[in-house]
C-alpha cells in the first residue's frame, strides 16, 4: 500500500513539474492544498496510471469503477427535443431481441419515412461504363 501511494505521488509530482515547466511563467505555483485536491480528483476519475509498463490509466483498466466522462456538445434541452422527435417518428428501439424500431413494427402509427434519393438509370449506366473503361469492373464478352 505504501509503495502504491508513493508511486502515485511520484507520478503526480512528475506530471505537475512537467506541466509547470511547460506552462507560462505568469502562472502562480499551486499550493499544497491545490495539488492534493487535483490528486484526489485524478484518483476519483481514474486518470492516474494503473501500470507503469503499459501506460494504461486506471479508467482504462477498470472502467466500471469510475464515473462516465461527460461529453460536451448538446444541452439538456437539445437532447430532450431530439428524444421527443425520435419518439414522434418511431425511431426508438422497442424490441430488445431483434432491435426493431417502433416505426418498423407498426409503420401505420408513424409518419412515412422519406425515401432516400438515388441515382437515375442514366447515371448508373454512366458509372458502370466508366468503371468498365478503368478496369474496376471486368468486361465479359457475350457469346
Amino acid at each position: 500500500m505504501k509503495s502504491t501511494a508513493m508511486s502515485v505521488l511520484a507520478v503526480t509530482f512528475a506530471a505537475w513539474t512537467a506541466g509547470s515547466a511547460m506552462a507560462a511563467d505568469t502562472q502562480a505555483p499551486l499550493t499544497r492544498a491545490q495539488v492534493n485536491a487535483e490528486l484526489a480528483q485524478a484518483q476519483r476519475n481514474g486518470e492516474l496510471l494503473a501500470n507503469q509498463e503499459s501506460g494504461l490509466k486506471a479508467r482504462d483498466v477498470a472502467p466500471g469503477n469510475y464515473p462516465a466522462q461527460a461529453v460536451a456538445g448538446k444541452t439538456r434541452a437539445q437532447v430532450i427535443a431530439e428524444l421527443a422527435e425520435a419518439q414522434r417518428l418511431g425511431e426508438i428501439p422497442v424490441d430488445g431481441v431483434s432491435g426493431l424500431k417502433a416505426n418498423q413494427l407498426a409503420p401505420g402509427n408513424y409518419p412515412a419515412q422519406p425515401a432516400a434519393a438515388g441515382l437515375s438509370r442514366d447515371q448508373v449506366q454512366a458509372e458502370l461504363a466508366a468503371a468498365m473503361r478503368s478496369g474496376v469492373v471486368p468486361v465479359h464478352e457475350s457469346i
